[in-house]
């Protein structure tokens, strides 16, 4: 799930092997988890910079010409895993032209993924401000909030953004995520169990609903999932989102060292754009300062 661009990989090194325990009904085995390979930088990806680039070195720019190129080239520098780099540029374009509210969306995810909770808001707010109809930027938002131990206030956010699409599975599952925080897994997974009733359920992401609902061992989503095609960039990104999901329930549970190995996994597949893929970084640096 891409974490602001309406629907449609940092420094850890792919993960080669890495044997994960999986509980398989009453007993328990080590087994290798379905991978796929890292996405890479591809040649359209580098032609696009370099135009980029080219363009930038001209002195016939005006300045809206030149804070959209920045912009441009901040998200290519975004989705290659470059977040310095396109942090750079996302602040450039700022400076030449101040009222961009995805440019203030993206940083307010990058002060969220850094822990800075209080930027992350003021960048959000920015968003909102300039284009109020910017829905991504109150679901970031509510993100940050619920990072930020802020369940109300993110519940608030999330739940809007919720009714603006009932039958996004993902939708469903931050609301969720929040509602299990702060009221407890019971009346968490009754309200998700009825949102679930209550929309057209098909596609991929009901699974991830399912697995928490009880429904779906992780077993067998995994299996589904190592057996749809081999198209390598989905499989990518759904074990991204499978991951990371499965990453949250173990850390629910207090299985912190299955957590890890899962938020690692989530990552491994390079799937820089992901809303799981730059939270799993954030959650890995949480549990490590967490530890004694």
């Amino acid at each position: 799930m891409t974490f602001f661009i309406q629907p449609r990989a940092v420094f850890f090194k792919p993960l080669a092997i890495l044997a994960l325990l999986f509980l398989t009904g009453c007993t328990s085995q080590w087994t290798f988890p379905p991978m796929a390979v890292p996405l890479q930088p591809t040649l359209q990806q580098e032609v696009h910079l370099a135009r980029i680039d080219q363009l930038l070195a001209r002195n016939d720019l005006s300045d809206d010409a030149r804070a959209q190129l920045h912009y441009e080239r901040g998200l290519m520098h975004d989705s290659l895993g470059m977040r310095d780099l396109a942090r750079l540029d996302f602040n450039q374009s700022l400076s030449l032209k101040p009222d961009q509210p995805d440019v203030f969306n993206i940083l307010g995810v990058y002060f969220t993924q850094n822990g800075h909770y209080d930027a992350a808001y003021e960048a959000f707010d920015s968003t909102l401000e300039l284009d109020n109809s910017h829905s991504y930027a109150a679901r970031n938002r509510g993100i940050a909030l619920y990072y930020g131990g802020r369940y109300r206030l993110a519940h608030q956010d999330l739940l809007h953004h919720y009714q603006e699409d009932r039958d996004d599975p993902y939708r469903l599952i931050w609301l969720y995520l929040v509602e299990r925080d702060w009221k407890g897994e019971t009346k968490a997974q009754q309200a998700l169990a009825k949102r679930k009733a209550n929309a057209q359920a098909s596609g991929w992401g009901w699974q991830l609903v399912d697995m928490y609902l009880g429904k779906l061992s992780e077993r067998e989503m995994l299996e589904q999932l190592a057996s749809q095609g081999e198209d390598n960039e989905l499989l990518a990104e759904r074990l991204c989102e499978a991951y990371f999901y499965l990453a949250k329930r173990y850390q629910f549970q207090g299985d912190k060292d299955r957590a890890v190995a899962l938020y690692k996994l989530a990552m491994s597949g390079n799937v820089y754009e992901f809303v799981e893929h730059r939270y799993a970084l954030l959650e890995l640096n949480r549990l490590a300062y967490r530890r004694p």
